[in-house]
Parts: structure tokens; sequence; C-alpha cells
């Protein structure tokens, strides 16, 4: 017998269980990170960085403009020399250092990320980190390995020979959701590969990024090798535009990534770009319930729906979606929102107030528009950035919500009949990063995946991430994969006829 909403919110109270803030020590103020050093911004402006869940003021951080950027490069170009030149074998020990380094100081950093970005510490301490650490250790492995990657000169007979040489200096940019799980997807195979590193981390969540500066000291990576620098969207555009900038990898909205495209057309430069996505997690009628209802709430409802490859529309077969709603209502029910320290909350905070309002307006335009609301009852804190899990029922393709990327916890669910109408739907969006379906059936799951135009494909489970596994999209959703052996490719370049590096 299923218990009802109540019965379940009364079985599952817990007291709270606070991870202690006291193991990170944020200073009052960071610098920018050139060279090796920590130094001012060039005009001496700062800005503050706040935590999303209590809009305490966590640091003053130095911000980046044009002249640090051309520092910052030029300071990866001087290193890029030495540092390309070193065996593969001797760059994989900085990896492996670092890689060490970051699974001793986890719960140090799990902790600050949390307070900086405002996901829960269970998501800091069970995902995000060994992930961060488990790229490195993989990067590591390839580094003494890139001759047999298959990214060398093409031979007369068409096949990929060996000696792949690095590109130069990489401009990084990464976004607020995942700060340091973003750096470590684009540093660890940029100096795996030879190549030096400029990054700015986004404007809202740049301490993660200024604690792995401190950890590059610690492992004795060589000064320029990697260089952070906080900043603003005018600090991105001067290092995307910079002419000794030879790659440029960015993770964010549809929108700059577009610009980006065009101010690097016509250039030498290489790209790769990772942005939004409107993912259709696919529940069939013959799909075990209860596991795809955990499979839709990690779905759209994980970092609070602020990934880019989120199942944010539910497809599910029209002989089911009663039985489907309800379960998966029942299970809202028991999501635990609060302060995101402690290790039962489900549900933190929205990064910032503009995301807030962002999320705001268009749920506010989905229920204008005649879709149909729905909410747990939820008490949200009275400081900080909240919003409560909500999903909309009575969604057509037409509705905004079906639609636009929200980057929040807002669910659609749409209907369907047969699979072809399923791909049909799932397909319908200009986005194409990432889709789900939950079904028993092998022939049904391999038949599916492969008309969806998605550039990865869960079955039976969903957001589950893994070094060695390539990521990227289709269409709107950028170009270039990250992760496993293709994640490589964006770093490097065939070697001259000759095979000279």
């Amino acid at each position: 017998m299923a218990l009802s909403s109540a019965a379940l919110s009364s079985a599952f109270e817990y007291a709270p269980a606070p991870e202690s803030r006291s193991v990170v020590d944020i200073a009052p103020s960071y610098g920018l990170f050139i060279d090796g050093e920590f130094t001012e911004a060039a005009d001496g402006k700062v800005f503050k960085t706040v935590s999303p869940s209590t809009e305490e003021v966590l640091s003053e951080v130095a911000r980046a403009g044009t002249a640090d950027v051309d520092r910052a490069v030029q300071a990866a170009r001087k290193a890029f020399a030495k540092w390309s030149a070193l065996p593969g074998s001797e760059r994989a020990k900085y990896l492996f250092r670092i890689a060490r380094i970051i699974q001793e100081r986890s719960r140090e950093l799990a902790v600050l990320e949390t307070l900086d970005n405002g996901k829960p510490i269970k998501e800091t301490r069970d995902a995000d980190l060994p992930l961060v650490a488990a790229h490195f250790f993989y990067y590591a492995g390839w580094a003494d390995k890139l001759d047999h990657a298959g990214f060398g000169r093409r031979t007369a007979d068409g096949h990929s020979g060996a000696n792949p040489r690095p590109l130069g200096v990489a401009g990084q940019v990464i976004p607020w959701n995942f700060p340091l799980l973003m750096l470590a997807w684009k540093i660890a195979p940029a100096l795996a590969t030879g190549n030096t590193v400029v990054l700015k981390p986004a404007e809202t969540t740049p301490l993660s990024a200024l604690f792995f500066a401190d950890i590059c000291r610690q492992a004795g990576l060589p000064k320029g090798v990697v260089n952070i620098l906080p900043g603003y969207g005018d600090a991105g555009a001067a290092l995307v535009g910079h002419p000794d900038v030879d790659k440029v990898a960015f993770t964010g909205s549809t929108a700059v990534g577009k610009a980006i495209a065009r101010s690097v057309a016509g250039t030498e430069k290489k790209v790769t770009l990772e942005l939004g996505g409107k993912g259709a997690n696919i529940v069939f009628d013959d799909a075990p319930i209860d596991q795809a209802v955990e499979g839709i709430v990690t779905g759209i409802f994980f970092n609070q729906g602020q990934v880019c490859c989120a199942g944010s529309r539910l497809l599910v077969q029209e002989s089911v979606q009663e039985e489907v709603l309800d379960a998966l209502k029942r299970r809202l029910s028991t999501l635990r929102l609060g302060d995101p320290l402690d290790k039962n909350t489900d549900i933190g905070a929205i990064n910032s107030a503009e995301q807030l309002a962002r999320i705001q307006k268009l749920a506010d335009t989905g229920e204008a528009e005649g879709a149909e609301r729905w909410s747990p009852a939820c008490e949200l804190p009275t400081s900080g950035y909240w919003f409560a899990p909500t999903l909309f029922t009575g969604v057509t393709q037409a509705h905004t919500v079906a639609r636009d990327e929200i980057f929040g916890p807002v669910l659609s669910v749409l209907s369907f009949r047969t699979p072809d109408e399923a791909v049909a739907k799932a397909n319908n969006t200009q986005y194409g990063l990432s889709a789900g379906i939950w079904t028993e059936k092998g022939s049904r799951i391999l038949a599916v995946a492969n008309k969806l135009r998605a550039g990865v494909v869960w079955a039976n489970t969903f957001n589950k991430f893994d070094p060695t596994s390539p990521f990227g999209g289709y269409k709107e959703s950028g170009y270039g994969r990250e992760g496993g052996r293709h994640g490589l490719e964006a770093y490097l370049a065939p070697s001259s006829p000759e095979g000279k590096r």
C-alpha cells in the first residue's frame, strides 16, 4: 500500500547533521594566480563572492581585466616551451600528484564548494570531488601514451600516425554549476597533452579554482603552467580574443557560446563548446516505475536542476502516466530542502539572485501559458536564493517550459503513445546534449537510442559521469567532446610530416 505524502514526511524526519565549515579556512581576500604567484589586478578592482544559501560575504576577490589576461597568457606562453618538452611520463607525475592532493583535501574542498555554490554537501562530497580526482588520475594515465591515442599525423593510407603535438596556450572559461569539476574537465587533458592553461572561473564561484591554484603550488607544478583569473564576462572575452591563445574551451550558455564561435571564426584557434540542453527522459510502460522515479528525480533535481544535461523534459507513456506522476509527487514530498551543509539535504540553494529571477520568470511563463504547476509543501529559508522543486503537467511542445532551458529544479511532463512519437518529441528541440530511456527491453533501448540526437543517452539511469566516457552535444548544445580518449583530441595537433613535434 502506498503511503500518503504526510505519512512519508513523518516517516523520514531527520535530526540536523551539519558538516563542519571549520575544515576550510577562507581568507578575507584573494588575488589572481599568474605565473605561480597570487597578485592583485592591474587596475586594483575586486568583487565579493557570497554564499547563495545565506547571502554571507565569503571573501573579496581580485577582478581580472584585459591587462591581467595579457600577463597570464604571456606567462603561459613562456612556460609552454619547457612544459611541452617534458616527457609524458614526467607530466603524468604532476597530474598524479595533483589528483592525490585533491583526494587528501577533498573534505575541505567539498565544504568550500558547497559554501560558494550552494549545492548540497552530499553532492560535492560524493559526486563532485571523487570525479575531480578521477579526471586527473585518468588523464595522468594518458600523458605518456599520446602516440597511441590516434590523433597524430595522417599517413598516406589514411590511418592516424604517431607524434601528436600540443597546441600551445589554452584559454578556458568555466561555469558556476560545477566549478571544480569543470576545471578538472578542462585542465587535466590540457596538461596531459603538454599545453599550458589560463582559466577564468565564473564570477559567482571563484574560490575552488583559487584553492586549486594552491594545490598546483603544493604539487610543485612549474610556474606559468596553470594561471587562474577570477573575473566577469569582459575578462572571458579578452581571454577568448587574445591573439596568443591557441585553443578555446568554453562551457556555459548557448548565447555566449555563439558569441565565442563568431569571435574566433576565421582564426586558427581550435574551439570546443559545451552549451545548453533540454534533455528528454523517456519512460516506457514496461519500465520499473520506482527505479524510473528515482532516475527522474536524479535527472532534474540533482544540483537544483542547474545542469546542462538535466532531464528537464519527462516523456512518459500514456498508459502509465498517472501511476508515474503519483509516485513522483510522493517522492518529491520527501525531498529535504535547506542548509546545504546538512548531510541530509537534497535540495540546496540556487547559485545567484540573477539565476533565481530567471527560473521564477520562466516558471511564471509556464503557468501563464496554461500548464499546471505543482510543488510539494515546502518551507523556503528566509535568506538566500531558493526555489522549491516544481513540475508542470498539461505541457505541450509549444509551451515555453518545454522548449527553453530553465536551468533550475523545474520538470515539464509530456506524454506519448508510441516509441516513434517519443523519439519525435525528444528530438523536437534546438538542443542535443542528453537523453534517458527507461524500459526493461534491451532491444528497445538500442532501437530508441540510435534515433535520438543527443550526445549522451543513458539507459535505466541518468546523470552518470565517468572520466573515460566522452561528453558533448549536437546542434545548439555545442561541438567537440570532453572526457575519455576523445577529450584529448581538442588539445592535440598532428605532427609535422617529418614527425617532429
